[in-house]
């Protein structure tokens, strides 16, 4: 069918395989382009790369730039995505954009939840996501407690120190913005178990799951695991967690948010902001 002047989006996540679905997010894009599309919006749930976001020791990529160069180098004219791991990334694009955050799709699940939690908080992975974790405290009207830990040179896995707070006798809210080898999510599930903590609910956006992740997470006193479907999971790994295992559509909220940017509506109101 022709494109000749419409308003196009492309739907792609860019997770494993990412190479191939990162080349065909760009070729798919730049096909619009040559086509004479009259706009494309490339629709990303998780952006790949997304770590690599600075110069943090020497002879380091920063590709999450790359990553949104090539993007507007193949044609795109705007952009939607989900929880960026760093939002300075916004900065690496000249394009405009949107960026969604997956709280809004957790927080209903979670205020639903927590009538059966016993004298709940929310703790975070580690400081750096303590900001969006108050956001989450907030909206449960619950106490925010901290994981302090470091990652020395550049070794895949930190170190976790220990818990600023109290979660003894407490069901807890474990949430991070993803989870890739699972390294830090296991640290802080042990952690909290070790200071008394009761049920622990990990919350996560991006699933990412990297080499034996599933395995590790499923073997955790974990009382339910509540994320998003920015990365599809494979069946066999979500066998692995049985009925501990919540997955969210992030569908309807992209499909809201693509309304409103083809008819020009405000995408913030939606969120009241």
């Amino acid at each position: 069918a022709s494109v000749r002047g419409q308003d196009c989006y492309v739907i792609q996540t860019t997770s494993t395989p990412v190479h191939r679905n990162l080349m065909e997010l760009l070729i798919l894009t730049q096909t619009l382009k040559l086509d004479s599309a009259g706009r494309i919006t490339v629709v990303v749930p998780y952006m790949c790369y997304g770590r690599s976001d600075r110069k943090d020791q020497p002879r380091v990529p920063i590709t999450a730039r790359l990553v949104a160069d090539m993007i507007q180098v193949a044609g795109a004219d705007r952009y939607i995505t989900m929880d960026l791991h760093a939002g300075q990334i916004q900065g690496f694009f000249s394009i405009p954009g949107d960026v969604l955050s997956g709280y809004h799709i957790l927080k209903p699940h979670l205020l639903k939840q927590q009538q059966q939690m016993h004298n709940p908080v929310v703790l975070t992975a580690d400081l750096g996501f303590a900001k969006e974790g108050r956001r989450y405290a907030q909206a449960l009207n619950i106490p925010l407690v901290l994981i302090e830990k470091r990652r020395i040179d550049n070794k895949e896995n930190a170190e976790a120190m220990t818990i600023i707070g109290d979660v003894h006798d407490r069901d807890v809210v474990l949430v991070d913005d993803e989870i890739d080898t699972g390294g830090s999510m296991v640290q802080a599930i042990q952690l909290a178990k070790l200071h008394g903590a009761r049920d622990i609910y990990v919350v996560f956006i991006h699933p990412v799951l990297s080499s034996n992740a599933a395995e590790r997470l499923a073997a955790q006193p974990v009382k339910e695991f509540i994320t998003t479907n920015t990365i599809p999971i494979v069946p066999e790994k979500q066998a692995l967690f049985g009925d501990r295992l919540t997955i969210l559509s992030v569908g309807p909220l992209l499909a809201e948010v693509i309304k409103r940017a083809n008819e020009g509506t405000s995408v913030g109101a939606l969120f009241n902001e």
